[in-house]
């Protein structure tokens, strides 16, 4: 995978799904690994695709070489967040020239994703017992569900006794904080106050202020029925655990796997997993700066514009991109 994330998995199955006579523009919502697995996707395919970003995000639309000029990159200004980045997308679609990727309501999406825990499957021979990821959105946790649970139907891999584990970067905790108080609602965010903390966190793509948390077959629902839990980890168990997976595995992480890291090691302290489980732990990110050391290319935003600003003039904005 050129960009070091399993979002690629993702970015793949769903431009495959679309129909090869679209002549709408893709649009495309992301804090940065998604955003960087549809560039390069689209980028090799010529699918024409826009893609809105926080700016503060920017950093990593990194590629080995210069992309297409058919993939475009909006961002929301400084101080903004994935939600920001949202909006921007969603007012963009309001044309009928341009259409939302979907997010976690797109099935190819999960499906994308969840080739991850088919990939254990494969080499394990049986559905984990405890899966551990770390979660912005957690459609990658959803996606492992689900993918579990066609695996269980199957029966060739053991029964779906598996119990899904996210980790959050404190202090944006939001999916925490509402399982936690048990609500199927969100628990309540002030937009400057989830701004300011998705800022100070150092895995950025973990900082999404509209998950899909309460709807049907969301985060929720697989918390409950699989008997998972969540965990919080600090910008300093980040570096900790970052440092210790590369002294013991060999190999360095992104900031956001080394959140599941330490709640794998929060759950083992806990007595949530014992030592004879078996558990799949999703470490995307692995070979991150060793595959920016052969060099690379940062993108940057075609146009800043505000997530404030009127449909119309968005629409305006990234059509003279085209």
């Amino acid at each position: 995978m050129q960009t070091c994330s399993f979002k690629e998995t993702e970015a793949f199955s769903v431009c495959a799904r679309m129909d090869r006579k679209e002549e709408r523009v893709l649009v495309v919502q992301s804090a940065g690994n998604t955003a960087r697995a549809f560039a390069q996707v689209c980028s090799d395919n010529e699918i024409p695709v826009v893609i809105c970003i926080p700016e503060d995000n920017k950093h990593d639309l990194w590629f080995h070489k210069k992309l297409h000029r058919c993939v475009k990159v909006i961002a929301a200004p400084h101080g903004c967040d994935y939600y920001d980045a949202i909006a921007l997308g969603e007012k963009l679609a309001q044309d009928p020239r341009y259409f939302l990727e979907g997010g976690a309501k797109n099935v190819a999406r999960r499906d994308g994703m969840g080739t991850t825990l088919l990939s254990f499957v494969e080499k394990a021979g049986r559905i984990p017992d405890a899966y551990f990821q770390a979660v912005g959105s957690g459609t990658g946790a959803i996606a492992a569900w689900e993918n579990a649970e066609r695996l269980a139907a199957d029966g060739r891999f053991g029964e779906n006794k598996m119990r899904v584990y996210v980790a959050q970067n404190a202090p944006f905790t939001l999916i925490h904080d509402s399982w936690k108080a048990q609500s199927r609602e969100l628990a309540a965010l002030d937009p400057v106050e989830g701004r300011r903390q998705a800022e100070v966190i150092l895995a950025k793509v973990l900082s999404n202020r509209k998950p899909p948390y309460g709807l049907a077959g969301g985060m929720f629902d697989v918390l409950r029925e699989s008997g998972g839990d969540t965990f919080t980890c600090t910008n300093d168990d980040i570096m900790y655990w970052l440092l210790q997976f590369r002294n013991l595995e060999g190999y360095d992480l992104l900031p956001a796997p080394c959140a599941a890291v330490a709640a794998l090691a929060q759950a083992v302290h806990d007595g949530k997993v014992s030592k004879d489980e078996c558990i799949m732990l999703n470490c995307t990110g692995g070979g991150t700066l060793a595959s920016m050391a052969k060099g690379y290319v940062l993108k940057e935003p075609d146009l800043v514009l505000d997530p404030s600003a009127p449909a119309e003039e968005v629409i305006a904005a990234v059509d003279r991109l085209f």
